[in-house]
């Protein structure tokens, strides 16, 4: 059986790090729309299009991957996953598939974050956008971190 991987987390909190370890512990196709969004429309993070560029590859990759779990190939979406509601959405999605799901939630202090976007931004990546830091905090305020009971693998 299949399985998707969801990680959940900000930005900043590792969640691209463990995905490509993850890829190669599962033997998992990575979808990571950030690396994608960055090389088709270069660092937008705070253009107007950005939000639907963005939105537009998610959808184009989830596509792929239902197709590579109905094929039984394990999945990695690298999204993000900030609200249950989402995190559930793609739980019944991969369900409906015949697949399996398991969250990777990534929960790092706040000064962390800040400390790594500053380290990031600093860096500048063909892999990772540059975020300001007054776009990080209602981010944070927005996130759900997930609940014990999501952090259960369903089958």
């Amino acid at each position: 059986m299949a399985t998707l991987h969801l990680m959940v987390g900000l930005p900043c909190s590792g969640k691209s790090t463990l995905a490509r370890t993850l890829e190669q512990q599962h033997s998992a196709l990575r979808l990571t729309p950030d690396e994608w969004q960055i090389r088709l429309f270069g660092q937008d993070a705070e253009a107007p299009e950005h939000n639907a560029r963005h939105t537009l590859i998610e959808t184009l990759q989830w596509e792929v991957a239902s197709r590579a779990l109905a094929l039984g190939i394990n999945v990695i979406l690298d999204y993000g996953f900030w609200a249950r509601e989402e995190r559930e959405d793609f739980r019944a999605r991969a369900k409906q598939l015949g697949a399996s799901s398991e969250l990777h939630f990534l929960d790092v202090p706040e000064h962390e974050l800040f400390r790594r976007l500053a380290q990031r931004n600093a860096q500048r990546s063909s892999l990772a956008f540059h975020i300001p830091e007054e776009m990080m905090r209602p981010w944070i305020a927005f996130f759900q971190k997930p609940t014990p009971d999501e952090l259960q693998r369903r089958d």
